[in-house]
């Protein structure tokens, strides 16, 4: 088992930043893919972005490509999302995921945190 937890989110005003973090344990030795998703009332979860805990190769939302940042300090298990020019949009529950090796979705998730951006 994985377990995740989130941390970061806040209220901000929009074209300001914010970073969050997720800080994972476990079985961390079999993750393949971090990712960073969102969900706002009514509304279907969203993919923000993902990273893979190896190569580090990234993957971005159209919605955030250039504005959101995904990273990764495999020493400290921990998964960042730097998130700049923040819009009223970007409010939403944003939660951590794992994708495990050998596994096609991600079945490891943290409980969120939350960001909220005002105009």
């Amino acid at each position: 088992q994985v377990q995740l937890v989130e941390s970061g989110g806040g209220l901000v005003q929009a074209g300001g930043s914010l970073r969050l973090s997720c800080a994972f344990s476990g079985r961390t030795f079999n993750i393949y893919i971090m990712g960073w998703f969102r969900q706002t009332p009514g509304k279907e979860r969203e993919f923000v972005a993902r990273i893979t805990r190896g190569g580090g190769a990234t993957v971005y939302a159209d919605s955030v490509k250039g504005r959101f940042t995904i990273s990764k300090d495999n020493a400290k298990n921990t998964v960042y999302l730097q998130m700049n020019s923040l819009k009223p949009e970007d409010t939403a529950v944003y939660y951590c995921a794992a994708r495990m090796l050998g596994q096609s979705d991600y079945d490891h998730w943290g409980q969120g945190t939350t960001v909220t951006v005002s105009s």
